[in-house]
């Protein structure tokens, strides 16, 4: 507890002076006040988080963060739980969607093991796109105990620490999950913080069908009565109905956080983490840059618990950090608005009357 707690005394408001200064210089842009909206929102944004007016963003790097969930034995999902390994493989090898879209972005992709329930050999040990920070091969069934121990949640969320610390030179995070049954673990998350009855934050997480839907929520249930965590105590939620990767992605959030570094979230599984880490320290809310509202139904109930207003809307459902990356490029455009845009006194163009 001591790593995380020091993270945590590290994070500050961000710069509002800073900001002050980017809406003035923005107001002087060669276009109507406020007409490039949010746009125009998240570059002030970037400014305050980086203490800069003029942000690099040039190394962008997306952490996928990969882990197993006991609780697939009870039929919650659509598919096997050989898929978490096969997928991380497929991350490795270049040939997943978000490496697909981190190409178009100009991201660069780090996948993390933080708890497959398969050994994860990288063949290709030159390629430093692949981190090693496995707590356990997966996590307990949390519908008949809790998913982790105490101390393995806390491990967990410093090993997402861990994680950026082991990055040079990082300008702007994208984060993205990998792990089958996690949106199970994400819906217990939000239904525990929230109170909200499980099948107002349930979805069909990789398209399951009626009967599996409502087995999943009867789950959900069974496993928020058995362990009955503490919504008071993030890391008590964590520890009985979370995910490795869900902590990790936590740690992420709080160590980018302490260094000033912009962090964009993905979908339902990413949002879960930033949500264990803005329990944990409400100061990482503005840190935080939400890229896209998801279909899963207990998303919004996220963004809103945090006050996050989504960039994007697209009925994106993958994970991976798919929507990070759309995010990101988001987030250089708004920087290009406000450093390269010609003012109105330098382009000779007449500012509205009045």
């Amino acid at each position: 507890m001591d790593k995380l707690n020091g993270v945590i005394k590290k994070i500050r408001p961000i710069d509002r002076e800073i900001m002050k200064i980017a809406q003035e210089r923005l107001d002087s842009l060669t276009k109507p006040k406020g007409s490039l909206g949010q746009l125009e929102e998240l570059a002030k944004k970037i400014s305050g988080i980086t203490g800069s007016l003029s942000p690099k963003l040039d190394n962008k790097v997306i952490v996928t963060l990969a882990g197993d969930h006991g609780v697939v034995e009870e039929g919650v999902s659509a598919y096997p739980q050989e898929v978490t390994p096969q997928m991380v493989y497929n991350f490795l090898s270049g040939g997943a969607g978000i490496n697909v879209l981190a190409r178009h972005t100009g991201c660069k992709v780090i996948i993390v093991d933080m708890g497959v329930a398969k050994k994860i050999k990288n063949q290709k040990s030159k390629i430093k796109n692949f981190i090693d920070k496995k707590i356990k091969y997966g996590t307990n069934n949390m519908a008949k105990e809790r998913a982790m121990s105490r101390e393995d949640a806390v491990r967990s969320i410093e090993a997402g620490m861990e994680v950026i610390e082991e990055i040079d030179n990082l300008d702007i995070l994208g984060l993205g999950d990998m792990g089958i049954g996690n949106t199970t673990s994400s819906s217990a998350i939000i239904a525990c913080l929230s109170g909200l009855p499980v099948k107002e934050v349930t979805g069909r997480g990789t398209g399951i069908d009626d009967k599996t839907f409502f087995r999943k929520v009867k789950v959900i249930e069974e496993a928020l009565s058995i362990n009955q965590p503490n919504p008071k105590d993030p890391i008590d939620v964590l520890s009985k109905v979370g995910g490795f990767e869900i902590g990790g992605i936590a740690g992420c959030v709080l160590k980018s956080a302490s260094l000033n570094i912009p962090v964009v979230i993905d979908g339902f599984i990413s949002t879960a983490g930033a949500l264990i880490a803005y329990e944990l320290a409400p100061e990482v809310r503005e840190y935080l840059i939400a890229s896209h509202n998801s279909q899963e139904r207990g998303h919004r109930v996220m963004l809103e618990r945090m006050g996050l207003k989504p960039l994007l809307d697209l009925n994106l459902c993958l994970g991976e950090g798919t929507g990070a990356c759309l995010g990101i490029n988001l987030a250089e455009a708004s920087i290009k608005i406000l450093t390269q845009m010609a003012t109105f006194e330098s382009a000779g163009v007449s500012k509205e009357r009045g």
